[in-house]
């Protein structure tokens, strides 16, 4: 059985699958416009794709939808779409162990939990995420802390995300905060800082802030890859200068940085295999071999390739 490369390309409008081994797309699924982030269920049988509705977070107007598409993975079908409303514009998304699902309404800075997705057609819980344009959202491994990434509030807050009775508590990491991304013992998060070119570590208990770095020009993503020695290794891709850049996590010191032929969107790993799925602005995803630190290959897709994920033996 071939892996599969599963992919968001947002101004295609399309969730898509492709064969790993040959690189040819077997199905592109027609969404509502501009689909952004998913994620998949941990039985791997369900993707959730938000419907982010407007092509970018900085388009203006009140614009925005309020759908999620429940993909099956299997049967690679479209099964229905749950409904946020009144909360707008969908981005950061996660799945915990159990199976819940939870959507971060970019709108309005509110965190909607799904406890069964494959039987709810709405949201049966709203949290606040106590800041203000709420990007991205990050969960630990036991789902009783979420960290809200927020662009406009210039904070990273710590909240329960099935509990509104706890006050979020804020940090302000430094401009434009974004990319971000927890240490495997989770005890620190990890922020890249888009407005003045920072790599940050907050410690989750306290919140203080940590060792700060500079990084590349305009760093969006950070994604963290861990060793067979123990060890783990910071991914930033930077977009204002088109570039991959490697950070030790425990030194934060950077150890690699590779030129890229495309501004970067997104990032995935091989879970098996020292290789790296990018996505491109130039509707292509490059195959990255992690121990040479060379693009191998590369994919031709369909318009803005985004956030990806490989599913093994499908």
């Amino acid at each position: 059985m071939s892996d599969i490369l599963l992919l968001v390309q947002k101004c295609a409008h399309t969730f898509s699958f492709y064969d790993l081994a040959s690189g040819q797309a077997l199905q592109h699924l027609v969404l509502p416009n501009f689909p952004h982030e998913f994620c998949v269920d941990p039985a791997r049988q369900r993707a959730y794709v938000g419907i982010f509705g407007i092509e970018s977070a900085w388009t203006r107007g009140d614009e925005g939808d309020t759908r999620i598409a429940e993909i099956d993975l299997a049967s690679r079908r479209l099964l229905r779409l749950l409904d946020l409303w009144p909360y707008r514009r969908p981005h950061g998304m996660a799945c915990d162990a159990a199976g819940r699902l939870y959507v971060m309404s970019e709108a309005q800075d509110t965190l909607l939990v799904f406890d069964r997705p494959r039987e709810q057609d709405v949201p049966h819980l709203a949290v606040p995420s106590g800041g203000i344009k709420t990007h991205l959202v990050t969960l630990n491994a036991q789902a009783d802390t979420a960290f809200g990434i927020h662009l406009l509030s210039n904070t990273v807050t710590r909240f329960h995300p099935r509990d509104a009775t706890v006050a979020p508590r804020a940090v302000m990491p430094g401009p434009r905060p974004e990319g971000n991304a927890l240490s495997r013992d989770e005890r620190t998060l990890f922020v890249a800082n888009r407005g003045d070119d920072t790599l940050v570590a907050i410690d989750t208990a306290t919140l203080a802030l940590g060792r700060r770095v500079k990084t590349r020009r305009d760093p969006n993503r950070i994604y963290r890859r861990d060793l067979p020695d123990g060890r783990a290794q910071l991914l930033l891709t930077n977009s204002g200068e088109q570039s991959l850049s490697v950070f030790d996590a425990d030194s934060l010191e950077e150890v690699h940085c590779l030129a890229l032929p495309a501004n970067p969107t997104a990032l995935s790993f091989h879970p098996t295999q020292p290789l790296a799925y990018v996505s491109f602005q130039d509707d292509c995803v490059r195959e990255l071999d992690l121990q040479r630190w060379q693009f191998v290959r590369e994919i031709r897709t369909l318009r803005e390739p985004d956030a990806s994920f490989v599913l093994t033996g499908a």
